[in-house]
């Protein structure tokens, strides 16, 4: 089965990343059953979440669906099995040259994903993705090798990347693409109206290339849930306290803005940066983070999850989504991950040094050389 326009992740309900109140087993296990049962069809997990304690509960969540109702889409990449967590870092890649070397990359991706479809009671993945690469994740011929024999074996119908945890790797993605383009069928990439940029510039390569795309954060931390005043405070050790101050009395100023172009249509905001997602080229998949949030007068996260499907059959025109894109224009708020002139040798797995070919990349898409 393909992936349907809407998809639920594994990430929702605050179990397995600090994001609101986190629920018990049963509730989590009832949203996504909710999910289900409210029409989404594609499911997103992956297998790091809680070493693995999400594919289990989503497996059990959907063990009462017959399974070619529903796609499927697993991701590995981090190793919990051998490596050490390293703090806020997490688990390492399992391309880390302290864990093993290229000659093993093929098997240990064939034991995650086996794993991992173990815990999720099926056989197969509709779609496997690579987890957080690294830059050996997106430029290792023994990487790409390795997830192509999971076609082969038939533990998986498609492939793909999903770079994170946080936004940038637009150079690096379009990089991995050219050269692996052949094997890859979707990425799973920031993008809302309020994050228009750097994802956005790599638009064009994905269509190009013929890789779709599954947008994540769609909801903008929750601000296109519509339920925050601009002095919302997280509980303590909310992944979103790490965001700049008064970024969300910022955001909901910009979201006001284009409410008048989401009532036109007849969205509930949240509906809204969803469609604006998928009126851009080569986006055909959204997948929000639902959550149950801390304070007074939240919403049940079975009430934000009820009424996000179906999604109306409706497409911005392209000049609603440039005005949208202006209003929105996030160009330059943050320090991207990936590729950076900023680095000179990579003391992380998520930041290393700019490479010629990736600044040619940014010169031939227009993307530019200030990386």
């Amino acid at each position: 089965m393909d992936l349907t326009q809407e998809a639920y992740g594994t990430w929702c309900g605050g179990r397995f990343m600090h994001y609101g109140e986190m629920l018990s087993e049963e509730r989590y296990m009832d949203c996504i059953r909710l999910a289900y049962d409210t029409g989404f069809r594609t499911f997103v997990t992956a297998d790091v979440y809680g070493n693995g304690r999400a594919d289990d509960l989503l497996g059990q969540a959907l063990a009462g669906y017959e399974r070619d109702t529903y796609c499927l889409v697993g991701m590995v990449g981090h190793d919990f099995y051998e490596g050490q967590r390293k703090g806020n870092s997490g688990y390492p890649r399992f391309t880390d040259p302290e864990l093993r070397g290229e000659d093993q990359y093929a098997s240990y991706l064939q034991m995650a994903c086996e794993k991992s479809l173990e815990r999720c009671g099926t056989s197969h993945f509709d779609l496997v993705m690579l987890h957080n690469p690294d830059e050996r994740g997106y430029t290792s011929d023994a990487v790409w090798n390795g997830m192509k024999a999971l076609k082969d074996q038939g533990l998986t119908k498609m492939l793909g990347t999903a770079p994170g945890p946080a936004n940038g790797f637009t150079l690096d993605n379009i990089h991995n693409m050219e050269r692996f383009g052949e094997i890859i069928d979707w990425s799973m990439v920031i993008l809302n109206p309020l994050e228009p940029w750097p994802v956005g510039l790599a638009l064009k390569a994905y269509e190009k290339h013929g890789v779709r795309v599954l947008t994540r954060v769609v909801d903008y931390g929750g601000v296109f849930t519509d339920e925050f005043n601009a002095d919302h405070q997280f509980k303590p050790g909310d992944h979103r306290t790490y965001r700049p101050a008064g970024w969300v009395g910022h955001g909901i100023e910009k979201m006001e803005k284009m409410r008048p172009i989401a009532q036109k249509h007849g969205l509930t905001m949240l509906q809204f940066a969803a469609i604006w997602n998928l009126s851009q080229p080569a986006v055909a998949s959204v997948v929000p983070t639902f959550l149950q949030e801390t304070g007074e007068g939240m919403r049940p996260i079975e009430e934000k999850i009820s009424e996000f499907v179906p999604l109306p059959a409706v497409r911005l025109s392209e000049e609603e989504i440039e005005i949208v894109r202006q209003i929105g224009d996030n160009t330059g708020c943050m320090m991207l991950k990936g590729a950076s002139k900023r680095h000179s040798i990579s003391e992380r797995a998520d930041e290393w040094p700019m490479r010629e070919e990736l600044l040619e990349i940014g010169r031939r898409y227009g993307v530019g050389e200030e990386w």
